[in-house]
């Protein structure tokens, strides 16, 4: 560690977590001053019993209430405009994100449009982005992303088949509600998939470049909750011990990457979103066991510490087992098979398009941070033994 490194940390979010804390949105709304919700959301999301309760609870306080269903996977910047559209429309004074990554990354460029115009590619330059964006309130009911305490918003832009990213503390949720009674209703495969997005927000937090004390604090702890538990959670969904562990894993490894970076699984995942519209959180879980032993040559230290952290203690008196960065590959191929993750065939990617696909992934703005920083051909060679299992 160098301890003489300068960083600067700021997490703008207040964090509300517990069992239940999702009965507190009326109280919550009511401290923000807000009276014009709109919640924005996802059909699945807006079909569950408790949403149901949510809206009623506000509607209750005599808060006007309207729900934006539309948000996609890979949320497209159409939908950010047409949240946007109708947050103006009413009047909105606040975003009540509820969902994974997508609503809530929706919310926060809608939060923008809403306020000072324009369309979400306008943002991409930070400095474009007004002081006072409509606060938010963000809920996830998936145990992945970690967006409800990151200040970025990947969107799809759906002309160019390109993924771009609006970053800002401005942007950031004022409150993250986080509640792993919410998240019971997520299915074994959801369940596996977005686990093993936030385990890959874990480990290229922490073996990036970018890489900070806190944030490696964060990633160290994340890794830890979510590859110990994660298991136990995709096979029984109601247990509430093994949910709480690995929500929080992710919690943690969303204020890991934001004051870090991400690298290469992001890199070729968001490629892959962009031009074939697959979920980005299937993507980072089948890619991350190829890139982590593609790379890890390069990043011995940090991937054996990776390797202690996703082990359990051993027994008292029984000599500590000696880690390797290879050890850490293990784990998580090992870990992905366990919870039953697809094969990259599944996809059905056409190798004809490889070459594309390796061009963004290297022209990705977090293939700087990766440590090796890799080339078009280091992917192409990446891609191909993903395509080979």
């Amino acid at each position: 560690m160098n301890f003489n490194l300068s960083f600067s940390f700021i997490l703008p979010t207040r964090i509300e977590y517990g069992m239940g804390t999702h009965k507190r949105i009326p109280e919550l709304v009511k401290g923000l001053g807000a009276s014009k919700i709109l919640i924005i959301t996802d059909p699945g999301v807006s079909q569950l019993d408790w949403f149901t309760r949510v809206v009623g609870l506000l509607s209750s306080q005599k808060v006007t209430v309207e729900v934006f269903k539309g948000v996609e996977p890979n949320p497209k910047d159409r939908n950010v405009e047409e949240a946007a559209t109708v947050a103006q429309r009413m009047g909105a004074d606040c975003l009540l994100a509820i969902g994974g990554g997508s609503p809530i990354d929706c919310a926060k460029v809608a939060a923008i449009l809403a306020v000072y115009g324009g369309k979400p590619r306008d943002y991409e330059d930070r400095s474009r982005i007004g002081p006072h964006p409509l606060p938010i309130i963000a809920i996830p009911t998936t145990a992945g992303t970690g967006s409800e305490v990151t200040f970025g918003a990947v969107i799809t832009d759906t002309g160019a088949k390109f993924k771009f990213t609006v970053k800002s503390p401005s942007i950031a949720p004022k409150i993250a509600l986080v509640d792993p009674e919410l998240t019971l209703s997520m299915p074994p495969a959801l369940t596996a998939a977005t686990g093993m997005d936030a385990l890959t927000h874990a480990i290229e937090a922490y073996t990036s470049k970018a890489a900070e004390p806190i944030s490696d604090a964060c990633a160290l702890y994340a890794a830890e909750l979510i590859a110990t538990h994660l298991p136990q959670a995709v096979r029984d969904g109601k247990d509430l011990e093994a949910r709480s562990a690995v929500l929080l894993g992710s919690l943690l490894a969303g204020i890991a990457f934001s004051h870090s970076d991400v690298g290469a699984v992001h890199c070729i995942a968001e490629a892959l979103g962009g031009m074939y519209d697959i979920p980005h959180g299937i993507c980072n879980a089948v890619c991350l066991p190829y890139v982590m032993e593609y790379c890890l040559e390069a990043n011995r230290s940090r991937y054996a510490r990776l390797a202690r952290a996703m082990t359990p203690s051993p027994k008292e008196g029984i000599e500590a087992q000696r880690f390797t960065a290879e050890e850490a590959a293990r784990i998580v191929r090992d870990l992905a098979q366990q919870v039953g993750l697809p094969e990259f065939r599944s996809f059905n990617v056409p190798v004809a398009d490889f070459p594309l696909i390796a061009e963004k992934s290297s022209a990705n703005g977090s293939n700087k941070d990766n440590i090796p920083v890799l080339t078009k051909e280091d992917y192409l060679r990446i891609l191909e033994q993903l395509q080979m299992g």
